[in-house]
């Protein structure tokens, strides 16, 4: 019995007005998923817990049954390992973002517009890795764009171990008991690092962390890609915001040995690539978006398929809907869904069989367009294949799968091995 998880990163969402109050989930065409809810078994879930409004990270190690309170050490490392930038305890990795500041610290946009091509990220990156040298404290650092405008950044003192207990740089994101959480009222000012306790260690990675922050500013700020990007009309990519600061590497248990079965992941992104790794899965980092949808998800059909008769059981993450959402734009995020539906589920739907695979689909969080963050809200749920008995939705959406009989979970780290059960049954 084969166990298919897919994740839709950000599919979750609230009723939107202009879609006559329905969620983008609900207003999309999703004839694939609805019949695996219609022959499977739904309901809601918190991912992390009730209240929380998770990041990415957090989520993604409860989906794979880690209790995120438990393992969860900080995005920061996960990314390092994704991203493949060597780290060890005692280092400090964080979560970057390449944002566009004004000369009075206030963040114009938290992604420079969406328009930094990897390139210009990766350009921009290197020469701050050469010309830039820490003088705050004895330390190295290596900071590596990823996707976009995504980097992670990590520094490694030549002294004493650094600290994560540091704030964020990014307002839109705070720590709460060790985990990264989307703050839904958002003061959009640049925010300076300080030390979250008195120790000489933390009040060391803060001010190695400022000195990053004030230097790659002045380096990026007249930068030949930023005088054309302003020449074009499109944001500077002027400043470094950093997050989810973590001095250790989490210790998952091996995930293949915990279920006694044979794991590999599909990750659109470095942060379900090092969460992936370091459980003890096979990892594969998926091509980045095309622009073409169809093509995109051929790819990731293609992919899974390849690798079916090697595996037992499969985690893929989508990326899809999230952008839309964060940018609360919801039809594309609706045209997205439907494309996942047709393109995706589609075509995998017609090369397995659902007596010998069980399909589970859900999403990290809410990403609602109203809100443009994460959000607290419950997840959809389908769990469906193998002898599971049926239910009668007519649509798998949010508003359905809160009268399945899955119920509400608290979280999900339980369902990791309530799945693998199901498989073995």
């Amino acid at each position: 019995m084969k166990l298919i998880y897919v994740a839709i990163d950000g599919m979750g969402d609230l009723p939107i007005k202009a879609l006559d109050n329905k969620t983008p989930l609900e207003a999309a065409e999703t004839p694939n998923l609805n019949a695996l809810a219609q022959n499977g078994k739904t309901g809601l879930m918190y991912t992390v817990g009730k209240g929380i409004a998770p990041e990415s990270d957090a989520a993604v190690i409860s989906l794979l049954g880690y209790d995120p309170f438990k393992y969860s050490t900080g995005r920061g490392a996960i990314e390092a390992v994704g991203a493949g930038v060597p780290i060890k305890d005692g280092d400090v990795a964080l979560r970057c973002n390449f944002a566009t500041v004004n000369d009075n610290n206030i963040l114009l946009d938290r992604r420079a517009g969406r328009t930094l091509s990897t390139q210009e990220a990766t350009e921009l990156a290197n020469i701050t890795n050469q010309q830039i040298k820490l003088e705050t404290y004895p330390a190295t650092f290596e900071l590596k764009a990823t996707l976009g405008h995504r980097a992670v950044l990590v520094i490694r003192s030549k002294d004493q171990p650094l600290s994560s207990k540091i704030y964020n740089s990014d307002p839109a994101y705070t720590i709460v008991n060790g985990l990264g959480v989307a703050q839904s009222k958002v003061d959009m000012t640049l925010k300076t690092v300080a030390p979250l306790d008195d120790t000489e260690n933390a009040k060391n990675t803060a001010a190695l962390t400022n000195e990053i922050i004030t230097k790659t500013h002045e380096l990026w700020e007249k930068h030949p890609i930023n005088i054309k990007r302003a020449a074009e009309g499109k944001l500077k990519a002027n400043i470094l915001l950093t997050r989810d600061a973590s001095s250790t590497v989490p210790r998952f248990f091996n995930i293949n040995q915990h279920y006694n079965t044979n794991f590999a992941a599909l990750a659109d992104m470095h942060t379900e690539l090092g969460i992936a790794r370091l459980a003890g899965m096979t990892a594969i980092l998926l091509p980045p978006p095309s622009g073409n949808l169809q093509q995109d998800y051929d790819v990731r059909v293609k992919t899974l398929t390849d690798m079916l008769p090697n595996h037992d059981c499969f985690y893929i993450h989508l990326k899809g809907p999230d952008e839309p959402g964060h940018d609360g734009n919801y039809k594309l995020k609706t045209q997205i869904i439907t494309a996942v539906d047709k393109y995706f589920f589609g075509p995998l739907l017609k090369q397995i069989s659902l007596k010998d695979t069980l399909i589970c689909v859900t999403t990290d969080h809410a990403t609602p367009c109203d809100l443009k963050i994460h959000s607290d809200t419950p997840v959809p749920l389908l769990i469906s294949g193998n002898s599971l008995g049926k239910e009668n939705e007519t649509k798998f959406c949010e508003k359905e799968c809160a009268k399945g009989n899955l119920g509400l979970l608290e979280n999900a780290y339980t369902l990791m091995p309530k799945l693998i059960e199901q498989c073995k049954t």
